[in-house]
């Protein structure tokens, strides 16, 4: 009789069937109407199976890209060390020009422009508070990089740091104004406020404790 051999043959079947449903509903969630979303392992952002790496490698994934080359030649297109530096020393046709100058050849190419500069924002400019005079001036700035102290406050200008680097909460456009008008001790100019500070207020929403530290959207 050929019963058991169909029965043998049906329960193979069956264990067949309850192995795909099982293999089904693991890799299944629900959606909100409760019908339930095949979720690839390819994506899902964790290295698991026989993966390589996460979400790639293996036998049922893309193969992982090899590791960045960072062979060739590259051309650098824009930098910002100082805030407004490039706005209010460099002339007018030589601002793009400054974004792409190696800070070590800087003050080579802009030096004297950042000099001629300040001298007709200022006519009458002598030193300023920090005890600068254009050419001192010119020849710090004209090397647009950022100052960072490896120890101690980091503020662009407090008073009694200046320059150690620089707290979000810090008005970089009032100090830079105040030293290019507000002469020796800060007070030339007082007369016309809008030289010595751009008339922004402080923040109106406090910045984050944490990481990125910008403050929140509006």
């Amino acid at each position: 009789m050929r019963c058991p051999v169909i029965m043998r043959n049906f329960n193979y079947l069956k264990t067949l069937s309850l192995i795909c449903l099982t293999i089904f509903f693991v890799q299944c969630s629900d959606d909100e109407f409760g019908k339930p979303i095949f979720q690839d392992q390819c994506s899902d952002g964790i290295q698991n199976g026989d993966e390589t790496g996460v979400d790639c490698g293996g036998s049922e994934c893309p193969p992982c890209t090899e590791a960045s080359d960072f062979e060739g030649v590259y051309r650098q297109q824009d930098q910002m060390g100082r805030p407004a530096v490039n706005l209010l020393f460099n002339k007018t046709g030589f601002r793009d020009s400054l974004n792409i100058t190696l800070p070590s050849m800087m003050q080579d190419r802009f030096q004297q422009i950042f000099e001629d500069k300040l001298k007709t924002l200022d006519t009458t400019y002598t030193t300023n508070i920090l005890g600068l005079d254009a050419e001192a001036m010119a020849t710090i700035f004209s090397k647009d990089v950022l100052w960072v102290a490896e120890s101690g406050p980091t503020h662009y200008y407090s008073g009694t740091e200046t320059m150690t680097g620089r707290a979000l909460g810090e008005d970089v456009m009032d100090a830079m104004l105040l030293w290019i008008f507000g002469g020796p001790d800060g007070s030339k100019n007082n007369l016309d406020p809008l030289l010595i500070h751009d008339g922004v207020p402080s923040n109106d929403a406090q910045f984050l404790n944490t990481f990125p530290y910008l403050a929140p959207p509006f």
